[in-house]
């Protein structure tokens, strides 16, 4: 059965059913400890050099700092969510609101390294990921029918990581979440009464009180946002205001790469290495280039787990101050 793509018929929210992801190899199960050592290459592993013919065919290269290897490599998700083939168009099921799986799903290897982690790579190497991310976001919106892109990484069991092989993921969708129009239609709310971007004022309160901020740079700005959702969450901006992640600069690409890493060496450092999500949050198709919007990279350590009120209420609590979680990560 191929993916298809299903509406709830009372809240509007998609669903994405893909049979192929149960197929998963789960080989990141098989390390029970974090303190296991892995090794630099794995001779089954799809991502390592030599074992090409278990890997999809590759769709982009970059080459390392140094112009000798390649650094990362861009590849179709061998178990996608969505897949390129079909269209976007909807069809009913009686009462109900469906529509192909249509989409794109891949996967970013950072590194040709098995156990190289971005916490310790050079800073080079990290805006290679960062170019690579660039180049394949403007590349896919690019193409008719995609009208969302997300950039997003899974660190560890609890954040969903199925490969110990340092990767990205990209998935691409030919329609728009309502939890995205929601937070664009917020923002335009905000821009409508007040004639400035959220994101622009949010940035300006924070670095105006610093209670929060955890570091900085020319051109970003990581801080833990006032109303935190889970302990130390990490919102990266950029201090200039860019609805599209497509509109990232050439020089501002090493900023964002050096505060990224900088942000993942504080969490693995002071919490242990804790599981986490980072994302890409950034502007639908066509709504690129508006004043109300502003993207951001949001990093989600997995340290706690949802309960029943949490779920049922759609609350979070948050056991921990997002400004004592700011204060302990700025510490060295």
């Amino acid at each position: 059965m191929t993916s298809e793509i299903r509406q709830n018929k009372a809240t509007k929210r998609w669903v994405i059913f893909a049979p192929s992801r149960g197929k998963r190899p789960i080989d990141f199960k098989r390390q029970e400890s974090k303190n296991q050592r892995l090794p630099a290459v794995d001779k089954d592993c799809p991502f390592c050099p030599g074992n090409e013919k278990s890997m999809p065919p590759i769709i982009m290269e970059l080459p390392g700092p140094e112009g000798n290897q390649w650094q990362t490599r861009v590849v179709p998700n061998k178990f996608p969510a969505l897949t390129p083939d079909g269209n976007n168009v909807r069809y009913r099921r009686g009462l109900y609101l469906a529509m192909p799986g249509y989409g794109r799903h891949e996967v970013i290897i950072e590194s040709p390294v098995h156990n190289r982690r971005i916490t310790q790579m050079t800073p080079n190497e990290v805006g290679v990921i960062i170019e690579t991310y660039h180049r394949r976001y403007v590349n896919v919106m690019k193409q008719n029918w995609n009208l969302m892109t997300l950039i997003f990484r899974n660190h560890g069991g609890r954040a969903g990581t199925s490969l110990a092989h340092p990767h990205s993921q990209i998935i691409v969708t030919g329609m728009v979440p309502s939890y995205i129009r929601w937070r664009e239609e917020r923002s335009q709310y905000y821009f409508d009464e007040s004639g400035r971007c959220v994101y622009c004022d949010i940035l300006e309160q924070e670095a105006q009180e610093r209670q929060r901020v955890i570091v900085e740079n020319e051109t970003f700005l990581a801080f833990v946002p006032f109303a935190a959702e889970v302990p130390f969450e990490i919102w990266i901006m950029p201090t200039k205001h860019q609805a599209c992640f497509g509109d990232l600069s050439d020089q501002e690409k090493p900023g964002l790469a050096a505060i990224l890493q900088d942000c993942l060496a504080r969490l693995q450092r002071k919490l242990n290495d804790p599981d986490y999500n980072y994302i890409i949050n950034t502007a639908a198709r066509y709504r690129a280039g508006e004043p109300q919007l502003h993207w951001y990279l949001q990093i989600r350590p997995r340290l706690t787990t949802q309960a029943e009120f949490e779920i049922g209420s759609g609350i979070s609590i948050n056991p921990s101050l997002p400004e004592e979680d700011a204060a302990f990560l700025r510490q060295d």
